[in-house]
């Protein structure tokens, strides 16, 4: 295949990735974790380390927690104070990555760059990490060895593979654009989206996120009948947060900011080191 078409076929490949490793780091398909981390470990996607998004997406599902500015390492959010002191140019830009499509262009970028920067906080902070250091190290090994087995057994230069693996987090950033909101209720920060499809495999039916963060050990197979049995319990629990489908999501937020970047509510914590 030319390039072009194969950076197209690798981009859902690398989705699904990035999806497999949500599931492995949530105690699956084995009981012992150390046999999923190696599994699942090699950096397909190449942006975020494996060990890290695991070490931070623990911490995101504590509950009452999510969306917070501070607490949840997930949060798209800035706290407003922090927005306020922010400069013209980079609201403009964090306002657009609040729409689906920004999310999917700009978000891959925003997210690595955000990332990075907590990263070297939580290493050099007044509670340093010693692991991040080491586990970046091997990332930045791995993914050059991945590199080069790319150009020297797949014929396709690194620089194609890094845009399919960069528009691959694009494309699943369309799962998280819409997995939370930030109201008062902690229960009803998670969404429901129910038609399935293409994207509910691809995503392995973490449209139910309502269902995930309430259980989060639930194999993926086992969430959508979990949720048709318990539905109106459900949508009870989450306040009504719910899209009929990813095409809904896309019709009112492709182009239209879902909410304000800045926070609405009062943050746990006022430490600015934190803000990703």
């Amino acid at each position: 295949m030319p390039d072009p078409l194969r950076v197209l076929v690798l981009i859902p490949i690398i989705t699904l990735h990035s999806s497999l490793q949500h599931e492995f780091l949530h105690g699956h398909p084995f009981r012992n974790q150390t046999i999923n981390d190696l599994l699942i470990a090699p950096p397909i996607g190449v942006l975020v380390p494996y060990l890290r998004f695991k070490s931070c997406h623990l911490i995101h599902h504590i509950n009452e927690n999510i969306t917070d500015p501070y607490d949840d390492p997930e949060s798209y959010y800035l706290d407003r104070d922090v927005w306020e002191s922010v400069p013209a140019w980079l609201k403009a830009l964090l306002a657009a990555n609040n729409t689906l499509v920004g999310r999917m262009t700009l978000g891959p970028a925003l997210a690595a760059v955000g990332f990075v920067r907590s990263e070297y906080r939580r290493a050099r902070g007044p509670d340093p990490i010693p692991s991040i250091a080491r586990v970046w190290l091997r990332h930045g090994l791995a993914v050059t060895l991945l590199f080069w087995l790319v150009a020297q057994y797949g014929s396709l230069h690194p620089v194609a593979y890094f845009i399919a693996a960069y528009f691959g987090m694009g494309l699943l950033m369309v799962r998280s654009f819409i997995e939370h909101q930030a109201v008062e209720k902690a229960n009803q920060r998670s969404v429901i989206i129910e038609t399935r499809g293409p994207l509910s495999l691809l995503f392995l039916n973490n449209n139910f996120h309502s269902v995930h963060h309430a259980y989060p050990s639930l194999a993926w197979y086992r969430i959508p009948e979990f949720f048709r049995e318990n539905r109106n319990r459900f949508l009870r629990m989450n306040g009504g947060y719910r899209y009929e489908s990813y095409w809904e999501v896309f019709r009112r937020h492709g182009f239209r900011p879902k909410e304000p970047v800045a926070y609405p509510m009062r943050a746990n914590r006022k430490r600015r080191g934190d803000v990703s």
